[in-house]
């Protein structure tokens, strides 16, 4: 399975567009961080995990349309079908093969979040000489990982019924950044770490998350994970 999974992660950050996604996904980040990000957010400094918050919540619907065509390659295209029938006749289990196919996307999508983590590291040691990298774990875990196994469970989960309704998650970022949403749901779209932070004392207060948001994140994170093996298994059983 481990040798799948390399092999699935070479043919895809070989493939042409995953480079330009990459390049997308640096000159945006670069764009938020000096337009946006350098003015704080709800009067906290710029490096502050609530700037980097808004910050990853402004690139999250680009890494998550990017995971949506990550996995139309790898599930839908023709490429992909054409594979899929050769892999129908190997030994190895379809829902092995699916579950590595998954772990290549995960990566991708990895790579991808980690090009936005390394703009912001780099923006900071240049403007503000800043490097207490450790404060911004958990703000980075709290966003990211909830929404790549998210984008990713709710893609497989809609190509394998039929990959023509990928378009209805595409929709889903937009909805939630045009559509008022409750404090615990403010992390999707990022309003939570815009005014959350003033209800705090202090002009730059230490960053906290209520249980309602804490818990939001996570059934969204293990609807994600959900999804992707319902998916699977569906792989497995339709082979």
């Amino acid at each position: 399975m481990r040798k799948i999974w390399k092999y699935e992660c070479l043919r895809l950050m070989r493939n042409k567009f995953f480079p330009g996604l990459l390049a997308v996904h640096l000159l945006y980040g670069w764009q938020v961080l000096n337009r946006e990000t350098i003015f704080g957010t709800a009067h906290t400094a710029p490096f502050s995990p609530w700037s980097f918050s808004a910050y990853l919540s402004r690139m999250s619907p680009l890494i998550w349309f990017s995971l949506l065509l990550i996995s139309g390659f790898f599930f839908a295209s023709p490429p992909a079908r054409r594979v899929q029938n050769l892999t129908n006749a190997a030994p190895m289990p379809p829902l092995r093969y699916g579950l590595a196919q998954c772990a290549a996307v995960l990566t991708a999508g990895g790579v991808l979040s980690l090009s936005c983590l390394t703009a912001a590291a780099v923006f900071y040691q240049l403007c503000f000489r800043w490097h207490e990298w450790k404060l911004l774990l958990f703000p980075a875990l709290l966003i990211l990982l909830p929404l790549l196994s998210a984008s990713l469970g709710i893609a497989w989960f809609t190509i394998r019924r039929s990959p023509k309704l990928l378009f209805l998650p595409a929709v889903l970022p937009v909805l939630w950044n045009l559509l008022p949403l409750p404090e615990a749901l403010g992390a999707l779209n990022g309003t939570f770490f815009l005014q959350y932070p003033l209800t705090l004392k202090g002009p730059d207060p230490a960053f906290s998350v209520p249980l309602s948001v804490l818990l939001v994140q996570a059934g969204f994170m293990g609807a994600g994970i959900f999804l992707m093996l319902a998916g699977c298994r569906r792989n497995g059983r339709g082979s």
